[in-house]
């Protein structure tokens, strides 16, 4: 994906550089642009723009370790990685984590996860009956 893309998301960082590499890896996405308030990640499916917390907000921010899972939202985008199994070693080595409940989609099995700051987003594959 090159340029602007027409939808992605937005997600607000404490740790801008911790997330972009969270993501960068776990999701292969390629980063397009930074500057001092945010960073953009792309892969062919999806844009995802991090921006830093203003610092007047970030101050009030508590990122445990290992992160708290944020459930109290009301959006989650998702992806598809080639392989959820492959997925979990990376977000657990980054300080995320890949939940273990699975369940199956019109061609495609599903599961929730969380990055290093506690945001849960869902993960997707491909399954035999994908179209």
């Amino acid at each position: 994906m090159s340029g602007p893309a027409a939808a992605g998301v937005l997600i607000y960082a404490k740790h801008r550089d911790a997330l972009a590499s969270f993501y960068g890896q776990v999701l292969g996405m390629q980063q397009l642009h930074r500057d001092e308030h945010l960073t953009v990640m792309a892969s062919s499916q999806l844009q995802l723009v991090i921006h830093a917390m203003p610092e007047a907000i970030a101050s009030q921010v508590s990122i445990a370790s290992p992160p708290v899972r944020r459930e109290n939202v009301a959006l989650k985008f998702f992806a598809t990685v080639p392989s959820i199994a492959e997925t979990v070693r990376a977000a657990e080595a980054l300080g995320g984590q890949v939940f273990d409940e699975r369940w199956q989609g019109a061609g495609f099995a599903l599961c929730n996860a969380m990055d290093c700051e506690g945001n849960v987003f869902q993960l997707r594959e491909w399954t035999a009956g994908h179209a």
